[in-house]
């Protein structure tokens, strides 16, 4: 007996799925989405925000676009995802749909139904993409696991309490904790 085919879905799947419901899209194959819990939501919008004034209290011209937010990783119709939050510093990316290409510097929050996505899948798909800077965030853990994918790759991991410094702004220190 054949085994099953396995069914690749494209970006027109994901514009079809029902109000409400979200789903991102890597190689072809659909993973669906779980609601945020609260404490996701509130480090999104600290983050966001974080960043966001640190940006225009430097003139700079990169934008922050918090989740749901489109990226178009590979330009192609295969790879749609909604990381967290995106910051992208090239407007040549940014459409009315979203950002074609990589981001600049992504960071996810993780939640228990996604760590095996953030910190493998999105992980290699990110850097191989031309992601510059990638921050996992793990509220559970109290934890920030940092790559920074630029001339010079590295990773660290932070705890909640320590102040973390990007990669793409050396001047621009935060700590989690202090935004909880």
């Amino acid at each position: 007996m054949p085994l099953p085919k396995e069914q690749f879905y494209t970006v027109q799947d994901i514009y079809k799925l029902p109000d409400g419901q979200r789903a991102e899209l890597i190689d072809g194959k659909l993973y669906m989405m779980a609601p945020p819990s609260r404490i996701h939501q509130k480090l999104l919008m600290e983050l966001s925000a974080t960043i966001r004034n640190y940006i225009m209290k430097k003139e700079g011209s990169c934008e922050v676009y918090p989740a749901p937010f489109a990226v178009f990783l590979n330009e192609d119709d295969k790879n749609y995802v909604e990381p967290d939050i995106s910051v992208i510093c090239s407007p040549d990316k940014l459409t009315d749909k979203g950002c074609a290409g990589a981001p600049d510097w992504i960071i996810e929050i993780t939640s228990p139904s996604s760590q095996r996505m953030d910190y493998l899948t999105k992980l290699f798909k990110y850097r191989t993409a031309g992601v510059l800077e990638y921050w996992i965030v793990n509220p559970a853990k109290e934890t920030v696991q940092v790559y920074s994918f630029g001339e010079k790759e590295d990773s660290f991991q932070y705890s909640f309490g320590d102040e973390i410094t990007s990669a793409i702004y050396a001047d621009l220190k935060i700590r989690i904790s202090d935004l909880l």
